[in-house]
This record gives structure tokens, C-alpha cells and sequence, in this order.
């Protein structure tokens, strides 16, 4: 029988984590390259990207920076020749990389807002993944994970137009897990509940928002990065061969609260 240990070992395959010089990508990229992998670590700043690869590196970890503009073209076409250039293949792809620049009534919104959240948070992942298809392919043994969110699930107020972009990767992952099946790749979506970063800090920080939910949901808490990549780790590794277009929560309960 195969031990558990060996299900989760990454090694020999290399990870793009995009969105992950900080909070939940970083998180993530960390856990998979402790689990063996060789991991892009992937933002808009170079610096970002290069520091956190070199604190991963003085773990004894693999890792290595490379700047992705996640809603640029050319920038997504850039980071997977870059990725193909240093390490010649590519297993896993975490499209992680969102972005909410807005906070309140969706009739508020401006058009090129809109346009924006839905570059950034649908077709970037969606063009990347396609990027990556070829790479993911060869091994026949490929993994795509999405991160979501549970404002993909359940409407909440101030976050319709993010909700939405949300919701579209979620169906987003069930196509690619459908199409791409006979290719070995697996795709699965990821979706946080509250998680303590710079990202959600206009919900945490408003200690009014905060008690609400902390209330609210069965865990009493809000959640950590770290407490994201025991997920990440198995839906990239063999310990998940069967895990394929799952929608999987990670919310302390929050989905069940209401």
C-alpha cells in the first residue's frame, strides 16, 4: 500500500503560484515546495517575487521569483516561458491572483471597474490555464487548483461584482476538469471563508464586520493563511488522483452558519 507520505511528495514537479509573494499564495507556494516541489513564486513586483524565494531558499526549500502582471497578456505568456526556460516542465498551476478594488453597492460600480475584477479574476486565470495546458499535458498527471472564495457561493453585500468574478471560476473549474480529464489534469477550486491577510483587511479590520462573523460561524475565528495550503497540498499531489472539478470550502464553517 502506499504510505501517505509518498501520496503528498512533490519532488521532481514545479508549481506556478500566482498572486503568492504574500498571504494565501504565498502560504500555498511554501507548502508545496516543503511537500518537494520546485515553485514559481509569482507577482506584479520583482522584488516581492525574489524575496520570498530567497527566504523559501535559506529553508532549504526550491524556489525561484519571476514578476507576472497577472492581467496582462504578454506578462502571462512571459511567466510560462520563463517557468519552461528554468525548470522545463510545469505540473501545477495555482491561479491565486485576484483582485477586489471595490467595496460597496454593485450599482455604484464603474463599468471600467468591472472590466478590471473580470480581467484580473476570470480571464486571467482562465488564458493561463490554457497557457499551461500543453506543459500540463505531457506528464499526464497535471493539476489545476482555483482559488474562489465563499462569496462564490453565497451572496453577501459590498462584494457582488468579486462574488461574481468568483462564481465564474468556479464554473470555470468544472469545465476545464470536464474537457481536460482525458489529459491526466485534474482542476479543482479552492474557497476561503474570511482569511486573515492584506487582501481582506477592509472586512477584518472593521471590528463591527469582524465580531459578526466571528460569531456567526462555528469556528469562532477567522482563518490564516497556512491554514490553506494542507488542502492546496493535496489537491496538487497523488494523495488526490481522484479529486477532479470539486469545489472544496475552507471557512471555519461559514457556509453552514446561516
Amino acid at each position: 500500500m502506499t504510505q501517505i507520505s509518498t501520496q503528498f511528495n512533490l519532488e521532481g514537479k514545479v508549481a506556478i503560484v500566482t498572486g503568492s509573494s504574500k498571504g494565501i499564495g504565498k502560504a500555498i507556494a511554501k507548502g508545496l515546495a516543503e511537500n518537494g516541489a520546485q515553485v514559481v513564486i509569482s507577482s506584479r513586483n520583482q522584488e516581492a517575487c525574489d524575496e520570498v524565494a530567497v527566504a523559501f531558499k535559506a529553508l532549504g526549500l526550491k524556489a525561484i521569483g519571476i514578476s507576472c502582471h497577472i492581467g496582462k497578456e504578454d506578462q502571462r505568456a512571459k511567466l510560462v516561458a520563463k517557468t519552461i526556460e528554468a525548470f522545463g516542465r510545469i505540473d501545477i498551476l495555482v491561479n491565486n491572483a485576484a483582485i477586489n478594488p471595490v467595496f460597496g453597492p454593485i450599482e455604484d460600480v464603474d463599468p471600467a471597474i468591472f472590466d478590471k475584477i473580470m480581467d484580473v479574476n476570470v480571464k486571467a486565470p482562465w488564458q493561463l490555464s490554457n497557457l499551461v495546458l500543453p506543459y500540463l499535458q505531457e506528464h499526464k498527471n497535471g493539476s489545476i487548483i482555483n482559488i474562489a472564495s465563499v462569496e462564490a457561493l453565497t451572496p453577501g453585500f459590498g462584494l457582488g461584482l468579486y462574488s461574481t468574478s468568483k462564481a465564474a471560476i468556479l464554473m470555470l473549474t468544472k469545465n476545464q476538469a470536464k474537457e481536460w480529464g482525458r489529459h491526466g489534469i485534474r482542476v479543482n477550486a479552492i474557497c476561503p471563508g474570511l482569511i486573515k491577510t492584506k487582501f481582506s483587511a477592509a472586512l477584518w479590520q472593521n471590528e463591527k464586520i469582524l465580531q459578526k462573523i466571528e460569531k456567526a460561524i462555528p469556528s469562532g475565528r477567522m482563518g490564516n493563511p497556512e491554514e490553506m495550503l494542507g488542502l492546496a497540498c493535496l489537491l496538487a499531489s497523488d494523495a488526490g488522483l481522484y479529486m477532479t472539478g470539486g469545489v472544496y470550502t475552507a471557512d471555519g464553517g461559514y457556509m453552514i452558519a446561516g
